[in-house]
């Protein structure tokens, strides 16, 4: 998603004019209060909540794609910021009490901005469960995006430890079994230098996206370290442990992958091991799965 700097977008123009109508409105029938009578306290007070407000309103627009959630959830907060400006614009200018209408700025834009967030909060809330349908894979207990590898959108090495806490508490307390498999690609320093970092990392992207087609929705991917990821397996015996490494491995071996430039097929292979759960907390457990990966790549591997 491309990235939209938010003084360069509609809703900062229409805000700032929005502002400006609004501060000449009440300059033309109001009078600048002498400094005595301001109130600081308030002036910083509520002028902080509009500098809020507009961060809040940045960020949403530096992050969110455009759409309808978007565009509801900004105008609510172009309503609020533009109702908190003209509230410390209050605090300059006294306004002659005989006019009735000088508080509608402040106070009409309010309903109508949680009215708005309100919807927009509510197609937040179903937008937020088709994405968690689409993530299940990746994200089993909890999300938390900081744990999450800066590459590839699966959890990383810190993640795949919290999760695999959790699995191994909830294999024992339920006594299921519990299956890992890691997944290493054959050679792929020599795919690095052969085609260079930029390649390498689409490739790493698309076999992520690969082996997740190949997943249960129960299951759970994270990628340890380089070319290698883990697979948490719940309540999976060790045969249909195997049976599962087996196809991930067919998967690998059946990905006819081409590079973007020239179009040059790239045969990529991988050393794909299983182990199971005993008595092992997650740390040894990783490494019980790396030594296996270790004494497999002793073996023969496949060619590029």
């Amino acid at each position: 998603m491309k990235k939209r700097a938010f003084l360069q977008t509609y809703y900062s123009y229409g805000l700032a004019i929005a502002i400006g109508i609004g501060l000449l409105i009440i300059s033309v029938w109001g009078d600048l209060k002498p400094t005595v009578e301001i109130s600081w306290l308030d002036v910083f007070s509520e002028g902080g909540m509009v500098i809020l407000a507009l961060f809040w309103l940045a960020l949403l627009l530096r992050s969110r794609p455009a759409g309808r959630v978007t565009q509801l959830l900004a105008l609510g907060l172009c309503a609020i910021v533009f109702s908190w400006s003209m509230d410390v614009a209050d605090e300059f200018i006294r306004m002659p009490s005989t006019l009735i209408w000088h508080n509608w700025l402040e106070s009409l834009p309010i309903p109508i901005a949680l009215v708005l967030l309100s919807i927009g909060i509510y197609h937040w809330h179903q937008e937020e469960i088709a994405i968690s349908a689409q993530m299940v894979k990746r994200e089993r207990y909890f999300r938390e995006h900081r744990l999450f590898d800066k590459l590839i959108p699966v959890g990383g090495a810190a993640y795949l430890k919290k999760q695999l806490k959790l699995s191994l508490a909830e294999s024992k307390k339920l006594q299921q079994p519990l299956a890992l498999i890691a997944v290493d690609l054959d050679n792929f320093n020599m795919i690095n230098r052969r085609y260079g970092a930029e390649e390498s990392d689409h490739i790493l992207q698309l076999i992520c996206q690969l082996l997740l087609l190949n997943l249960r929705d129960e299951d759970l991917i994270c990628r340890l370290a380089g070319d290698r990821f883990v697979v948490l397996l719940h309540n999976t015996s060790e045969n249909e442990a195997q049976q599962m490494s087996m196809d991930l491995q067919n998967a690998v071996a059946s990905f006819a992958y081409r590079t973007r430039e020239h179009h040059q097929r790239v045969f990529l292979s991988a050393t794909v091991v299983t182990t199971m759960a005993r008595t092992d907390d997650s740390d040894s457990l990783i490494k019980r799965l790396n030594l296996e990966i270790s004494k497999t790549r002793q073996q023969p591997s496949n060619a590029i």
